[in-house]
């Protein structure tokens, strides 16, 4: 798994460190009482939950009462978008502020294995890199990421600790994030331990595995789940720094695969057909509709956990709560798709460009600030988090972002500006392919075939404003438009260093 020339790319990569990418300077002499003015923001990011899977976006079979609720004391957005349609570069683009036509990370870019020994992480983000914790961290902020990172491994450039976070607790490795039960997570640059005997999901060998036997699936079970020990880490992080103003990421690694969750949360839920899944990729598992369900309901009572320490410490009034998932819900590990309406009714899963794959909940809470039961039909993406968050604490908007502040639409004062466009691109796997959507109108242009011969191309047209599940493409009705976008797509992109990640 783990080839030569990665290591020699994460070697270089980590040589290049000259340090933290932005120093803070006169913001660290602030008094206290001017810092207090500051709001607190906690942004929430969990992991291949679908745009309808919570009940304020429609969802009527998995539980989720506290997302719901903060819906109702806050606004809901329709047309919020995530970076791309997968982990890592999603996550980027909303740490960097770039669209994935100019971010440094496009794909899933594996480093090192599967197991704790050869564990290596992902691409990592380049030095001196403007992130969202160097921009808050500039304004004065106290500064953690806790949950799954995914943005570079133990010993590179790109750990949360060299990218602007004061501390880290959680994943490094993303792919050690496929098990919600792990044996260690991260405490900043220290290996942390949990109660878990190891489980090498990605490589089971089960030919006489009995699937109708409950006791067949105890040898998978661990009880020690670290989104637990990372929700209780957050609650100290906000009580310690309830007094000067903190930016926290929160990124929970549910629900995504493997289907895990503990006992108690699962017997909350009862499907009168729930078959065991004959899953090899990560595990077997005896009631996956169950578990699915008790992943969303078990991240949602973590959520509600965070925003009553927020009430009970009396700074509920001065903190911006951000909601969403990092791309759309996926098959992937057994989970009921179509049982659930996980992605309500968009069409496309994680990995496609369709918007069931980047179209996303969002949800803002910010009392007193943010009115109480509102929506939002504004278009935004994960590059505008970072001109948002400077916004709001009195930074001046990064050059180096693609973004736009949206905390005039957020607190309905001013005029809030609105993107010509929105653009993405996604060049790995089977539906490799470019976007743009402009008002109601979306365009998607697939390539076909390996990149090494010569590629077929074709782009799909669809007017959202009727056609909100894109089945009727309206290409060949509008050519004009198919070729503006097809322009825009070429200008809207840098050549990306990975050359497996651009389209010629």
């Amino acid at each position: 798994m783990f080839k030569f020339n990665q290591f020699v790319l994460a070697i270089a990569l980590s040589m290049t460190l000259v340090g933290c990418s932005s120093a803070t300077t006169e913001n660290n002499t602030v008094k206290q009482a001017k810092r207090l003015d500051k709001p607190n923001v906690i942004f929430i990011m969990v992991d291949d939950m679908g745009y309808g899977e919570l009940g304020s976006y429609g969802q009527s079979v998995i539980r989720t009462p506290n997302l719901d609720q903060m819906a109702k004391e806050g606004k809901r957005y329709t047309q919020f978008y995530a970076g791309s349609a997968v982990c890592a570069p999603s996550r980027a683009s909303l740490m960097t502020g770039k669209h994935s036509g100019h971010s440094h990370i496009r794909g899933n870019y594996e480093l090192g294995g599967f197991t704790d020994e050869t564990e290596f992480g992902q691409l990592p983000l380049l030095p001196n890199s403007t992130t969202l914790a160097t921009v808050m961290k500039d304004a004065g902020y106290k500064t953690a990421a806790i949950g799954k990172w995914g943005l570079g491994g133990q010993n590179s450039v790109g750990i949360p600790n060299l990218q602007g976070f004061d501390y880290f607790f959680g994943y490094l490795d993303q792919k050690q994030a496929h098990n919600h039960a792990p044996t260690h997570l991260w405490r900043n640059e220290e290996w942390t331990k949990l109660d878990n005997d190891y489980l090498d999901m990605h490589h089971l060998k089960l030919p006489n595995f009995n699937y109708n036997d409950p006791k067949s699936y105890e040898q998978f079970k661990r009880t020690d789940f670290a989104q637990a020990h990372m929700n209780q880490d957050a609650l100290g992080f906000i009580e310690k720094n309830q007094r000067e103003p903190f930016f926290l990421y929160l990124s929970y690694a549910m629900p995504h695969a493997a289907l895990q969750a503990p006992d108690e949360e699962i017997e909350k839920y009862y499907f009168e057909v729930d078959p065991p899944e004959k899953v090899a990729y990560y595990m077997p598992v005896e009631k996956p509709r169950a578990t699915r369900a008790a992943m969303v309901s078990y991240t949602d009572k973590h959520v509600g956990e965070v925003l009553n320490k927020l009430k009970a410490l009396g700074i509920d009034d001065n903190t911006l709560v951000i909601f969403t998932s990092d791309n759309g819900a996926t098959p992937e590990g057994g989970a009921d798709m179509k049982f659930f309406k996980a992605n309500g009714d968009l069409r496309g899963f994680k990995r496609q460009l369709y918007e069931g794959g980047i179209r996303m909940p969002m949800i803002a809470w910010w009392p007193g600030k943010i009115a109480a039961g509102t929506e939002s039909n504004h278009i935004g993406a994960f590059w505008d988090v970072m001109p948002t968050l400077a916004d709001i604490s009195g930074q001046t908007k990064p050059k180096t972002t693609d973004g736009l502040s949206f905390l005039a639409d957020l607190t309905n004062q001013g005029q809030q500006a609105e993107h010509d466009y929105l653009y993405w691109e996604f060049p790995q796997g089977k539906q490799r392919a470019q976007a743009i959507r402009d008002g109601k109108w979306k365009a998607i242009r697939f390539y076909k075939g390996p990149k090494s011969k010569q590629i077929n191309t074709h782009v799909e047209l669809y007017d959202l404003s009727k056609d909100l599940a894109e089945t009727k493409d309206l290409a060949e009705q509008h050519p004009d438009l198919v070729a503006k976008y097809e322009s825009l797509m070429d200008k809207s992109r840098t050549r990306s260093w990975i050359d497996k990640w651009n389209f010629d």
